[in-house]
Parts: C-alpha cells; sequence; structure tokens
C-alpha cells in the first residue's frame, strides 16, 4: 500500500523533521481543540495522531497534514452539545458514530471520483462560510477565557449567557487568557519560523500559572490517560437517525472542502498535483478509524502543510512521523500536560478562529462587488446564527443565479435575426451579404454563438415571433459548441412556427455535441434532410432558390 509513487520523493532529513516540527505546532492546538469541542484534550491528541498517520498513509498528496482544525472543531461542538443534551448517557457514542458516518461519506465521495467537485463554490460563499467559523469559534471560547464552563446552545446560548458569564468573572483566568493572547499576537516575526507562538504561549503561560496560582484558583486539564484510546461501539438512535446523517454530510463535506483547498496550497508550494479522490478516501478513511476510537475528525491542516514543505518534507512519511511523535508524547509524557491552564487552550481557539476570518477579502469585498459582499456577509450570519447547510445552500444558490443572469445577458447578444446585409451583427462574408440581399428580405437569418443555456430561450422566442412575414429561415448554428434542454426546445417551437406559417427551415448545424442534443429531442427530425446545410453559401443558395431568386455569385467561389 505504501509503495505508490508519493514515497518515491523520500527524503529522511526532511521528512523527519518536518514530522517533528509539525507535532510541536500541533501539539497545542490538538490540546485546545479537544477542550474546546468538549470531548476532553485527549480526544483531540488523538484525533491529531489518527487523521494524521491513516490520511499520511492512505491519502493522495505527498506533504499534507491532516489534524483536528478550527472548522472541523467548530462542528464537532454542536455535535456533541446536541447529542449530549438529549441524550447524556449515550451521546457521546452517537456523536463519534457521525465521524465514523462523515468519514464513511468522504470514501463515498472520492469512490465515485467526485472530488473535482467539491470545491467548486463562488469564492463569496467560500469567504463568508469560513469567516463565520471563525466568528463561532471566537464566541464559543468566551467563557472559557473568562473563567466559566462553556454554557449549552452554542453560539446564541453563549451570548444569551454573557451578562451571567461577566458577573462571575475568574480574574486570574481572563489574565492567563489576555496574556496568551498577547504571546500569540505579539511574537516576534523573526522568531515564529523558529518555534510556533502557540507553542510558546503554552509552556510560558503555564509555567507562569504555575508560580502565580494554585490548582484550586485556575482551572487546569488534569492528566492525560497514557494508555490507548477505548475503542467507540457505533451507536444509532433512531428517533436522531435523520439528525446524524445530516451532520454527518456537514462534517464530512467541511472536511473534503478543508482538505481539498489545503492540498492545492500544498501543490503551489511542491509544484506537485494531488489525487483529489484518493485524498478524499485517505481522509474518510482516516476520520471513520478516528471515529472509531473517539477521537476527534480532521481534515487538511493549512499552517501545518506550509511548515511541513519549508522544512524540507518531500513526502507522507514526515504525516506518520509527526503522528508517531505525538503518539510517544501521549504515552510517555503524557503527565505533562496536567498544569496546563483551560484559559490558555481557550486563547489559542480564540487566536485559531481570528485567523480563521478571511481579512484579505473582508478588506476588498467592497471594492470588488457589491453583491460579492452582500453573498459573503450574508453566509457569514447564517452560519453564525442559523445553521451551516442553509448558509452554504443559499449561498451557492444566490451567486449561482446572479451569475446565470450575466450570462444570460451576455449571452442574449449571442442571438441575432437579420433580413437584409445592413445589418451588420452577424459575420457573414461579403458574398453572403449579396447573396441576402439578392432574398430582398423575404429570408430570415437566424444566428446564434456560444454556449446556449436556457436563460437564453426567452431571446430566442423573440427574435422569430414575427416568423410569418419570412418565407425562409436559416437557423444557423455553426458557432454553437453545446445547447441544453430549454434552448434546444426553443428552437423546436422556432421550428414549428415556421412550419405553421409555411416557412421553409434550413438548418446548418456542424458541431456534432449540438447535433446529438437537437438529435434527441427529435428536432433534426422535423427538418427534411435536403434542408441540413453544410456551409452557410449552400444555404443562402438553397434559400434563394426557394424563393424564386438566382444567387448571382458563382458557386466555384465557394
Amino acid at each position: 500500500m505504501i509503495t505508490d509513487q508519493r514515497f518515491s520523493a523520500f527524503n529522511l532529513k526532511g521528512d523527519i523533521f518536518g514530522g517533528v516540527t509539525t507535532a510541536i505546532i500541533s501539539l497545542p492546538l490538538a490540546l485546545a481543540f479537544g477542550v474546546a469541542s468538549g470531548a476532553g484534550a485527549e480526544a483531540g491528541l488523538w484525533g491529531a495522531i489518527m487523521v494524521g498517520f491513516f490520511a499520511a498513509l492512505f491519502g493522495g498528496s505527498t506533504t499534507l497534514i491532516s489534524e483536528p482544525t478550527g472548522p472541523m472543531t467548530v462542528i464537532m461542538t454542536a455535535i456533541l452539545t446536541s447529542m449530549m443534551a438529549k441524550y447524556p448517557e449515550s451521546g457521546m457514542a452517537m456523536s463519534f458514530t457521525v465521524v465514523m458516518m462523515a468519514g464513511a461519506f468522504q470514501i463515498l465521495l472520492g469512490t465515485l471520483k467526485l472530488g473535482k467537485y467539491v470545491t467548486l463554490m463562488p469564492y463569496s460563499v467560500v469567504s463568508g462560510f469560513m469567516s463565520g467559523i471563525g466568528v463561532i469559534l471566537i464566541i464559543l471560547q468566551l467563557s472559557p477565557l473568562l473563567g466559566s464552563p462553556a454554557p449549552p446552545g452554542g453560539v446564541i446560548g453563549t451570548l444569551a449567557a454573557l451578562p451571567e458569564t461577566l458577573s462571575n468573572i475568574r480574574w486570574g483566568e481572563l489574565f492567563l487568557g489576555i496574556l496568551t493572547l498577547g504571546v500569540l499576537f505579539f511574537f516576534p516575526e523573526k522568531y515564529r519560523k523558529y518555534v510556533p507562538p502557540q507553542l510558546v504561549a503554552l509552556v510560558a503561560i503555564t509555567l507562569l500559572s504555575m508560580l502565580l496560582f494554585d490548582t484550586e484558583t485556575v482551572r487546569r486539564i488534569g492528566e492525560i490517560p497514557s494508555g490507548l484510546p477505548s475503542f467507540v461501539i457505533p451507536h444509532i438512535n433512531a428517533e436522531m437517525f435523520t439528525a446524524m446523517v445530516i451532520d454527518a454530510l456537514v462534517l464530512g463535506t467541511l472536511g473534503c472542502i478543508d482538505t481539498l483547498l489545503t492540498a492545492v496550497i500544498g501543490d503551489s508550494l511542491t509544484r506537485n498535483e494531488h489525487d483529489s479522490d484518493k485524498e478524499l478516501r485517505g481522509q474518510g478513511l482516516a476520520n471513520l478509524i478516528s471515529g472509531l476510537f473517539g477521537a476527534l475528525p480532521g481534515a487538511g491542516a493549512t499552517m501545518g502543510t506550509v511548515t511541513n514543505i519549508q522544512v524540507g518534507a518531500r513526502s507522507p512519511v514526515s504525516g506518520m512521523v509527526r503522528a508517531l511523535v505525538l503518539a510517544l508524547v501521549v504515552m510517555i509524557a503524557g503527565g505533562l500536560t496536567e498544569p496546563i491552564p483551560m484559559a490558555v487552550l481557550a486563547g489559542i481557539a480564540v487566536y485559531v478562529g481570528f485567523n480563521i476570518l478571511d481579512w484579505s477579502f473582508i478588506q476588498r469585498a467592497h471594492k470588488v462587488s457589491l453583491p460579492g459582499m452582500a453573498i459573503m456577509y450574508g453566509v457569514m450570519l447564517l452560519t453564525v446564527f442559523v445553521d451551516l447547510i442553509a448558509a452554504v445552500g443559499l449561498g451557492v444558490f444566490i451567486s449561482n443565479i446572479i451569475i446565470i443572469e450575466k450570462l444570460s445577458r451576455e449571452q442574449k447578444r449571442q442571438v441575432k435575426a437579420i433580413s437584409d446585409s445592413d445589418n451588420n451583427s452577424v459575420p457573414l462574408s461579403d458574398d453572403e451579404r449579396a447573396m441576402l440581399d439578392q432574398a430582398q428580405g423575404q429570408v430570415l437569418f437566424f444566428y446564434l454563438s456560444g454556449p446556449m443555456i436556457f436563460s437564453v430561450s426567452k431571446a430566442i422566442s423573440r427574435q422569430h415571433a414575427a416568423i410569418a412575414d419570412y418565407k425562409v429561415m436559416i437557423l444557423d448554428l455553426s458557432d454553437v459548441p453545446m445547447i441544453d434542454v430549454t434552448v434546444a426546445l426553443a428552437l423546436e417551437n422556432a421550428v414549428k412556427d415556421a412550419r405553421d406559417t409555411q416557412c421553409e427551415v434550413f438548418l446548418l448545424c456542424p458541431n456534432e455535441g449540438t447535433r446529438e442534443q437537437l438529435g434527441k429531442l427529435g428536432v433534426l427530425n422535423m427538418i427534411p434532410k435536403e434542408n441540413d446545410c453544410k456551409s452557410r453559401r449552400e444555404a443562402l443558395q438553397a434559400a434563394l432558390k426557394n424563393i424564386g431568386a438566382e444567387a448571382k455569385d458563382s458557386p466555384e467561389k465557394a
């Protein structure tokens, strides 16, 4: 299994150094995401280990680092909160069953070779969605940052409980959280390439908290079990089955988008090309295994992937080394995490949420496009306050409507009907214009160009509305590479209208794809075989002959 081409670029020094470096970066993030999700720090660590190892082993990219990410953690937090609220005894098992189902969904997408379609979303939707995820992550960490447990109810519950939380601030924890954010935001840029600020904040603020506060004053993680995680038996509740499926689809889809966008970034740095379908299968298998052991789901992580490449990693071995290093930390040095304050991890999570916000697009959205800006902010607000699926679905729908409307305006200009050579909107040669003049307004030259989609059907109807005034209609589709069913049916109506008024129809359609579509709907059968022409000149000559006029140009000029 591991003899595929991805391992051919193995670089001993670069891959081992990349694995160790990204393990150091992952440690504080895995702890923070585990605590933030409600599943516990150990769930975050084992998620980083299992997703990281199996995604690297079975995936489709060379240097991608996979682990629990901010967006995945936000979804997992919502799933855990809702499941545990309704089913305190089996909610945890049901939540990790959703993770397994999400993994199975990703495997299905990869098997059906749908990877290339996953990221086909307007950027304004992706930006709004990711920024919304960042806002959710920040809001959910407000209570832990202020020294209180996270209240139930997600974003709305946290905001509703904020007055009570503010009245019960634990100043020691708030102090540690603010110090953590200070280190993360103001850590000198020149040192960031040598040591991740998250690790500096984790170690430095933890040591400071041990000097300033006792165990009772500040809430801490506690010791992480050093053994292997417990096996989770899949549990499906009939009453919650539909909700579980929807949650799995959301989690799996988000993991696909997160992973493939990161893989594209990795490709741009390594000049390699990932296999998106194989990557989805690998990610799905990794999340399936992670869910079986009660660990957080994960996806491709941009920061880890970029760091991995920059330090010299060139094969999936680096991702596997990273997972093994983290496993050694859990198995041997799990007790070292015991004094880490919860406020420090909340600060790290807030910093991650802040970085998830698409500041680059937020600053420029109003300059680029007003509809794009409205979609971005609309998707962000819907993501935060309503529902993730509704946000993305509505955003994609509205974006596509706007795009279709713009395309329609452009394509309507490519639907033209002329009956004399004075109209220069149709690309006819001098000879062809002379022949059209000889028809003396009795021939309607109906010309379409470019891909024709359903939105231009009304323009076609308008152009042939006066068909009764002509004896011949030439339907020129020589510059139409693609035609959809709605347009084909509109052309069928045009032919029917012409036949009803005793107007002869000549067709010019050399493109095989367009002919096939017209043939499937029976439009070709409505036109006599001798009226199916090979060139404009042939069609114009046949039209002149039909109305009793004789072409003055010699056929040899064709």
